[in-house]
């Protein structure tokens, strides 16, 4: 719970103000916000075997200490053998405490475990959101590598309520997150 309550009150006490000096906003209400981390796994090898949908929640679950679910699928694709309501991957959305407690984990333990780590693009989605795409789940210490019977990727998406990039990736860069390259306009 203390690590928590260190991120949220470093974002009231350093990141808010310092927003609104770099942007000049008059209230601490047009500050942004991160509003939630969704991370999403999809899974198309899950087709051929169900057993990899279970896993996948599982350590989801563990990462994230939410119940993580699976999603299905909507339509019929033929060619990849794949029947609508067909479970093809794990996602869970964090909020509020424990999307505070994640951040911190993915920010301060798991990302400087990547191999060869140099920092994540710095290329937001148009509206101040930010995807990041991780290739293998074992950066995470929940996870435990002797348990692992195949390596997972996930794509960990960080939802602002910044109006622009310049907004939304000053406030991912003041909570730590290690972009690569200073911003280029």
């Amino acid at each position: 719970m203390s690590n928590t309550a260190n991120l949220k009150k470093e974002y009231q006490e350093k990141i808010v103000p310092a927003l609104m000096k770099e942007f000049n906003y008059t209230s601490v209400m047009q500050v942004p916000v991160l509003k939630k981390i969704v991370i999403n796994q999809g899974l198309g090898i899950a087709v051929a075997d169900k057993k990899i949908i279970d896993v996948a929640v599982q350590e989801l679950t563990t990462i994230t200490g939410q119940k993580a679910v699976a999603t299905i699928s909507r339509k019929d694709i033929s060619n990849f053998k794949l029947r609508r309501k067909m479970p093809i991957g794990a996602m869970v959305t964090l909020r509020r405490e424990l999307m505070y407690e994640f951040l911190e984990r993915l920010v301060r333990v798991a990302l400087p475990r990547i191999r060869d780590f140099k920092g994540i693009e710095s290329k937001l989605d148009g509206r101040g959101n930010y995807t990041l795409g991780i290739q293998e789940q074992i950066i995470f210490p929940e996870i435990n590598i002797d348990n692992i019977t195949k390596i997972l990727g996930m794509n960990i998406t960080f939802v602002t309520s910044a109006r622009t990039d310049e907004e939304g990736y000053a406030l991912l860069k003041e909570f730590g997150l290690p972009f690569k390259n200073a911003k280029k306009e």
